[in-house]
């Protein structure tokens, strides 16, 4: 039997603790789970530059060893998925409004793929309003974010905003 490869792929621009509870999931449902940043070199956006993300990401998934590798591209994912093997996507779900882009995504990716699924997992209850792009807005406005990232994201996003200013 071939090792279940899955992909976490997103921005994560910051990571948050709900990333961080669908990655948890992931691992105990798949052998290996490749958490990926998604970028656009043509079009560079985000807070923190891809390497950042990656390096971030590496350090608070470490305790999962080796189930977990943190990776980036650049394309397709549907092109990623298959040069690292991978057969299924991860994606989170944490209201009714993400199912929506969520499910054309799907849709468009098995029409590029038709042998790669996409699996959604729902949010634990506790991160149904926790987003990325909230997390930055709290913190640009100097906000509290540590109950939604992990100590050493906010101390990143926290030097971020000092170098914006």
């Amino acid at each position: 039997m071939s090792e279940r490869i899955a992909i976490y792929p997103g921005s994560f621009d910051p990571i948050t603790f709900g990333h961080l509870d669908i990655v948890r999931r992931a691992v105990r449902c798949f052998d290996h789970v490749r958490v990926a940043v998604a970028f656009n070199k043509d079009k560079p956006s985000g807070l923190f530059t891809p390497e950042e993300r990656v390096a971030m990401l590496e350090e608070v998934t470490a305790e999962h060893g080796d189930h977990v590798t943190v990776d980036s591209f650049y394309g397709l994912l549907t092109d990623y998925a298959a040069r690292v093997g991978a057969t299924t996507i991860i994606r989170g779900l944490r209201a009714v409004a993400d199912f929506d882009y969520e499910f054309q995504m799907a849709l468009m990716n098995r029409h590029l793929a038709s042998d790669l699924e996409t699996v959604f997992l729902m949010a634990d209850n506790e991160y149904l309003y926790t987003s990325a792009s909230l997390v930055k807005e709290v913190a640009h406005f100097g906000g509290d974010v540590s109950g939604h990232v992990p100590e050493t994201v906010a101390m990143k996003l926290a030097e971020k905003m000092k170098e914006r200013k």
